[in-house]
């Protein structure tokens, strides 16, 4: 995918051949535009004064009334600056033309942003959109988003979040595939084909950006930026198969996270910047350091001084420094000194210009002015892919009685101040959306023709309005209620130490139950919360997720029965928090958890998930029967018959989950290795084929070094991770 031709790479080296130790350090160097002017503390700072209490919204926006924005012209057009992140085409062309015209060899920028699910038309968060198990969707949805941003001047997207993250108490859960190591590398090789794959046009593709490499998921106690200790194993096994996975779709760049792995930072990390990226897996890309990680790296302690850092980060393999200018200040004088060899400094330039070439920017420098307004009204066909997303992402939980899908003939009384919200759908991490581009919930039932009173009754920040909760329990024959979280109670910085409903949401449900009518819950979150009591005592449950722009029509369209539920969990939802982290895919133990106390298993909580990883119910039924194996020399084929056994047509997620039960390390209890997606008629049935190649039959040990055993092994096949039918085979490889 990321391959150069050899006119091109002739190129980049005739073009290396010709800079200064300075230019090539500028195109290591990534700037953000700085605030300057009219107040005598570092920005940052500023920010966090605003953040703590110590200064008020309205006294900091009076402080930036007299700011200005330092787009670094200077520095540009002397080559010391070799990307930058601006989302304004016409300034991105300004700084652009500087560099390619001005500036000694005229080295074009790079700009880049975090486009984490969609930049104009905004879809669902990755947790939800993986639920999908639809790698086509993921392809179809980050070719959209490559497109549209390219229009506005960004080529390079800090994405796909591949960080397997089985704790659902850090907040970033929210930004990735969830907690299955095969699924989100099946996420990762799709998402790169869409934002690679189309290079008909320097117009229809970006530089994919993997991260954070990497086992930033399994930071300490869920808390962001915390400290992660595995053994290679587990490394090896579940948190880098994502990322080679991307390495061998082709992606063009990486971005190491923040996290100590190990009592050693990523961004200073050797072993596995160099050993295992680009030395192991033969990466052809570079590497960007996350937002001001190097110089925090002085914070970590593995660093005496901000220039001692930047030594440790280029040595270890780091080519790009994101936002300190460590690497424009220090890295000269440590190369003078011998402390950082020259070639260092070459190969990461020659990575980063490579890149230029592939993007084509030493031909197309510039955004067609044409180009710019392509999307300042959202297509058709980007909402209808928007709505098709969000649709397919909605996971049913619980539909006891047969509580939906809703008659349009039922009144409705719609609760909760999120159901009426157009920003809050929108989930962590969308940088260029617009209000009216959103559709509310709200807005999706009344435009489907749902006869419904709106009552806000509470949120997860205020009060329980009590008049509007009696008038609401009093109009409906049916009540919604739409609750959750806020998108800033997930997402970077926003770990959360009790992941029940936030605020007064439950006692809310407790009022709209005593009425004695139906409620439906419609969670609106981006997280798996904790559900033990709404499990208990709510009939029907549909997991929304931030779904983005088309969320209203998604959610009405469920909600009414014009489209049937087929989203699954990508994470296991905890009955309580103390059970985080939670995951399908964990070790056996000498005591597995069972009734007996003597067991791996909680006194008050018992020990499996609320609901397990590919939970998802659907308005029909499914029978699974049958379960055959043929043994080929390179595979298991595995084959089931699956039966609509309801009343009206639906699409079941296939899922083959295999077990090592004997190995010379302790292997997981299930780990998934294939599924498929299919529709059936009420009624029908068909026989259903998974494939196991048995390469994938084996694992990593603690030496790092891929083992396949001989022995038995089990192979469930179900709708999910839990409930399955079970076979055992003897393979000798």
């Amino acid at each position: 995918m990321y391959r150069l031709t050899d006119a091109q790479k002739a190129r980049v080296k005739e073009l290396l051949s010709q800079m200064t130790l300075e230019e090539k350090i500028g195109q290591m160097n990534q700037e953000s535009v700085s605030i300057v002017g009219g107040f005598d503390v570092p920005f940052e700072e500023l920010i966090e004064m605003m953040t703590d209490g110590r200064i008020s919204q309205e006294e900091f926006e009076k402080i930036m009334s007299t700011a200005q924005q330092d787009y670094h012209e200077d520095d540009i057009r002397a080559g010391l600056v070799g990307s930058l992140m601006v989302q304004d085409p016409r300034k991105a062309n300004e700084l652009q033309k500087i560099a390619v015209e001005e500036s000694r060899l005229g080295i074009p920028l790079m700009f880049g942003l975090d486009v984490i699910h969609g930049y104009r038309t905004v879809y669902p968060i990755a947790i939800a959109e993986a639920g999908t198990f639809d790698p086509d969707l993921f392809t179809r949805t980050a070719r959209m988003a490559a497109k549209e941003s390219r229009t506005q001047g960004v080529n390079w997207h800090f994405a796909p979040m591949l960080d397997v993250a089985r704790d659902a108490r850090w907040g970033r859960v929210s930004e990735g595939p969830g907690e299955d190591p095969y699924l989100v590398s099946q996420f990762a090789k799709a998402k790169i084909k869409g934002l690679q794959g189309d290079r008909t046009s320097p117009e229809n593709y970006v530089a994919a950006c993997l991260k954070h490499y990497v086992a930033y998921g399994a930071c300490e106690a869920g808390r962001d930026y915390n400290t992660v200790s595995m053994a290679p194993s587990m490394l090896h096994n579940a948190y880098l198969p994502p990322f080679k996975a991307a390495v061998e779709a082709g992606a063009a760049t990486a971005m190491a996270s923040f996290n100590d792995l190990n009592g050693v930072p990523c961004t200073v990390n050797p072993y596995t910047l160099r050993h295992i990226l680009k030395e192991t897996w033969n990466f052809p890309g570079f590497v960007v350091s996350d937002a001001n990680a190097i110089r925090e790296c002085v914070n970590h302690g593995i660093a005496a001084t901000e220039p001692d850092a930047g030594t440790h980060a280029a040595n270890a393999g780091m080519d790009v420094d994101m936002g300190t200018q460590i690497y424009k200040k220090h890295l000269r004088a440590a190369v003078e000194r011998g402390e950082v060899p020259l070639s260092v400094i070459d190969e990461a330039a020659e990575r980063i210009l490579s890149v230029k070439m592939w993007l084509g920017l030493f031909d197309h420098p510039y955004v067609p002015e044409e180009a710019m307004s392509r999307y300042e009204v959202l297509p058709e066909e980007h909402r209808a892919l928007a709505r098709e997303a969000a649709e397919k992402s909605i996971v049913l939980l619980k539909n006891e009685g047969n509580v939906l899908p809703l008659k349009k003939s039922q009144k409705i009384s719609l609760v909760g101040q999120l159901a009426a919200s157009r920003e809050e759908i929108i989930g962590a991490w969308a940088m260029s959306w617009r209000e009216s581009d959103c559709v509310s919930i709200k807005e999706g039932l009344e435009r489907a023709g749902a006869q419904l009173q709106y009552y806000p009754c509470c949120g997860p920040e205020t009060d329980i309005n009590e008049e509007e909760v009696a008038a609401a329990c009093q109009y409906g024959d049916v009540i919604v209620a739409v609750v959750g979280e806020t998108d800033a109670m997930s997402g970077e910085a926003a770990s959360r130490a009790d992941i029940t409903l936030p605020g007064h949401q439950r006692e809310l449900l407790e009022r709209l139950l005593a009425s004695g009518k139906p409620v439906v819950a419609c969670l609106m979150n981006g997280r798996p919360l904790a559900l033990q009591w709404e499990s208990q005592h709510v009939p029907a449950i549909l997991e929304c997720w931030h779904l983005g722009v088309e969320m209203g029509p998604a959610v009405a369209n469920v909600l009414l029965g014009e489209k049937n539920p087929e989203g699954r969990l990508a994470s296991s939802f905890p009955a309580v928090t103390g059970m985080c982290p939670i995951y399908y895919n964990h070790m056996n133990t000498g005591r597995p958890g069972g009734r007996s106390k003597f067991t791996s298993r909680y006194l008050d909580a018992g020990f499996e998930a609320l609901y397990p990883f590919g939970h998802g119910l659907s308005y029909t039924t499914f029978a699974y029967d049958r379960l055959r194996v043929e043994e080929q020399p390179d595979a298991l084929q595995i084959t089931v018959d699956v039966t609509n056994t309801g009343t009206r047509e639906g699409v079941e997620t296939v899922q083959l989950y295999m077990q090592d039960v004997t190995a010379s390390i302790v292997r997981p209890v299930k780990e998934l290795r294939d599924f498929a997606k299919v529709s059936l008629s009420p009624g029908e049935t068909k026989p259903i084929t998974l494939t196991l190649q048995k390469s994938d039959m084996g694992y990593y040990n603690d030496a790092g070094e891929y083992v396949l055993e001989p022995g038995l092994f089990r192979l469930h096949v179900g709708g999910n991770s839990r409930d399955c039918l079970t076979t055992e085979v003897n393979i000798t490889f």
